[in-house]
């Protein structure tokens, strides 16, 4: 007999009321007693996003299976299940993503007899594993279990420090939809971005702080934290740019400085206010033509006492994708020493239009490990916005 709806909240229920490092324990033996499941594993996305790694107990000795090219990657790129039989049984092995509000962060598998693999039992097993999703993000305040399994090889202390800063790597609502990605992924320095979200408003910042390891990441700490404290005291973006501007000198006194692109979006209109202080870019996409938004530049923040900043602003329309580049992006040289803004940039920003917002940072920053020819000498980000807007939003 088909799982009912109170099947499906007994499992639920259990997931909640489970021990945090027993989510996946707890899940399997719900989907054995109410689906006839013959295995169920956990596989989380490493840091890279460019394998998934299996959720084990250390020390981990299971295989981590590539993204592209296998089943299961197939399944977190397209965000949706997929199944194929196994020939020594005749069972079905089915991937389901482990999505929350489009934070990818893996792929859940299970194997069960074929005659159990229903429309209605995949629908419900695919909500029951974006509930454990939901279950892991919480479940993170208190085991590094999840963590530890999401890297392929160990983090340097200033990575970890700004992993643990951003906010998720994506996210997606109605009106947009949002991915970024941060290499060298286990050795990033100063690189990061960050978001919120109101009812009727969106602010994302991209932020570069100069110097390298654990000196880059405790500015790039100070400064995205002074944003956050500004932001969540209802002040606008200029005025959140000078506070933080004067956190960050009277730390340094101007020695080291901030480099901050912040901009507030307004979601029933598109209309989008720019604070411009420093390096990082922003790249638009609409219709075919690919072009640069340039802003009025300010200084950075924290290289001079009480600086006073303007916001600017430009409008976006529904279906436009912005694309936020950091300078080891842009002015990756390559091996005949020609700056990647200069033609590659635009291309590559053609070239995965086909792509979701959350998978774009990832193959921009792929194709950007050919073009250089060598192993970075700057921290690379890219963040993508796919802009949907609203209905009543302006035609211009």
């Amino acid at each position: 007999m088909a799982p009912t709806v109170t099947h499906i909240q007994t499992i639920e229920r259990a997931l909640r009321a489970g021990a945090p490092h027993e989510l996946l324990g707890t899940l399997r033996a719900g989907f054995v007693q109410h689906f006839g499941a013959t295995g169920v594993d956990l596989l989380v996305a490493d840091y890279s996003s460019t394998v998934l790694q299996p959720v084990t107990d250390l020390p981990h000795k299971d295989r981590p299976l590539a993204v592209q090219a296998t089943p299961e990657g197939r399944a977190f790129i397209s965000q949706e299940p997929y199944g194929k039989h196994l020939s020594e049984d005749g069972a079905i092995e089915l991937h389901l993503p482990v999505t929350v509000r489009g934070d990818r962060l893996g792929i859940l598998t299970v194997r069960l007899p074929e005659d159990r693999c229903t429309p209605e039992a995949v629908e419900e097993m695919t909500g029951l594993a974006e509930v454990l999703g939901h279950e892991i993000v919480v479940a993170e305040r208190d085991t590094d279990l999840y963590l530890q399994a999401r890297r392929s090889q160990r983090l340097t202390l200033a990575a970890e420090m700004q992993w643990q800063l951003l906010p998720a790597r994506s996210c997606a609502r109605q009106e947009y939809a949002i991915g970024g990605q941060l290499e060298p992924a286990y050795d990033i320095h100063g690189d990061n971005f960050d978001w919120s979200t109101t009812a009727d408003t969106l602010t994302l910042t991209v932020t570069n702080g100069m110097g390298e390891g654990i000196h880059a990441s405790l500015l790039t700490n100070l400064a995205v934290n002074a944003l956050r404290n500004a932001r969540r005291a209802g002040i606008g973006i200029a005025d959140q740019a000078a506070l933080a501007d004067q956190a960050i000198y009277a730390q340094y006194q101007g020695a080291q400085y901030v480099s901050t692109l912040l901009l507030f979006f307004e979601i029933a209109t598109g209309r989008v206010q720019v604070v411009d202080a420093g390096s990082p870019q922003l790249w638009r996409q609409r219709d075919r033509s690919v072009e640069r938004v340039a802003f009025e530049a300010q200084h950075p923040l924290g290289m001079f006492d009480e600086t006073l900043y303007e916001a600017q602003e430009f409008q976006a329309l529904p279906g436009d994708r912005l694309v936020f580049v950091s300078d080891g992006v842009y002015g990756a040289l390559s091996g005949a020493g020609e700056a990647y803004e200069d033609r590659a940039l635009a291309r590559a920003i053609q070239a995965v239009s086909f792509l979701p917002a959350a998978a774009v940072p990832g193959a921009m920053l792929e194709e950007l490990r050919a073009y250089r020819e060598a192993d970075p000498d700057d921290d690379a980000l890219v963040v993508c916005l796919d802009w949907f807007g609203r209905s009543t939003a302006p035609s211009q």
